[in-house]
């Protein structure tokens, strides 16, 4: 029902799109004519026309004095309008153009927003997805753009802002490497596992995966036989966050496979492995 919802409302999306009507701009119309034209396009939210009209003033005033602002408006028009690599481009290039600009962090900071989202389709804008299971590389870039913006212009009005979305960012990779170890712990692959787990503890330090980060190089070292390695792993995840899930009252490691060997439930072992038999292990505290 839900995706009959979704593709109802993406139809009814693409009808009303294809109602636009092009922009009609005499050739001997003003600058601030067509600026203000392009401006009630914006305001009434359509941002296809609100690009045409920008782009039209830019070719024909392009030392009017709209003409940079046009160029701004374009990044917000392509941005709100779903259109992310455009958003990207347009921000691109008026920081090309225009490094000493005074409003050149704005163009840095919708960048930063477009990269973010470039990889949204559709279903996710309606349906509660997990952005960590999808690809991240838009994310990395969209984190590299607002530590650039936050390193070049520390005092900006959208610093505070590009702060508080690279600590969510940051959150958002560190999850996805241990998502990531998980599938690898489903194909039997120990060690890829245990990487990837001692990756988000050494470089995503005060992220929430942190915790099981330290469980999945547990688990993976007990699989690997690394006994001691195991133990020390053990030692500290049960030292920083006792409430763990795969952590029990005595400070013990709680998994199908720990340093006493495989957990079988009795109907396994009654059935010789027949039914219920051990799955493998995964990782995710955050319903905790």
């Amino acid at each position: 029902m839900k995706y009959a919802l979704v593709l109802l409302l993406s139809l009814a999306i693409v009808g009303c799109a294809g109602n636009d009507e092009t922009p009609e701009i005499a050739a001997d119309t003003g600058e601030q004519q067509i600026y203000e034209q392009a401006q009630r396009y914006l305001r009434a939210s359509n941002w296809d026309l609100a690009v045409r009209s920008l782009q039209t003033l830019e070719s024909r005033y392009p030392f009017g004095r709209y003409a940079e602002q046009a160029q701004l408006e374009i990044i917000y028009a392509h941005y709100q309008g779903y259109e992310q690599e455009a958003a990207v481009e347009a921000a691109d290039r008026f920081i090309r153009l225009h490094p000493q600009h005074p409003n050149v962090d704005y163009a840095y900071y919708m960048k930063g927003l477009a990269a973010y989202s470039a990889n949204e389709d559709l279903l996710s804008r309606f349906l509660p997805t997990d952005a960590a299971e999808r690809d991240v590389s838009s994310a990395k870039e969209s984190f590299a753009e607002f530590a650039q913006l936050v390193s070049r212009f520390p005092d900006s009005p959208y610093a505070a802002d590009a702060k508080a979305r690279m600590v969510h960012l940051r959150n958002l990779l560190a999850r996805h490497e241990i998502l990531v170890a998980n599938y690898y712990f489903r194909r039997g692959a120990w060690l890829a596992a245990t990487n990837r787990g001692r990756y988000v503890v050494e470089n995503f330090q005060r992220t929430p995966a942190v915790a099981d980060g330290l469980a999945v190089m547990a688990q993976g070292y007990i699989l690997m036989g690394m006994d001691d390695l195991a133990r020390d792993t053990i030692e500290v995840l049960a030292m920083n966050y006792p409430e763990h899930p795969n952590i029990d009252e005595n400070g013990e490691f709680k998994s199908v496979y720990t340093l006493d060997g495989l957990q079988r439930n009795w109907i396994n072992k009654a059935t010789f492995g027949l039914f219920f038999p051990p799955t493998p292990p995964q990782f995710d505290s955050r319903d905790s």
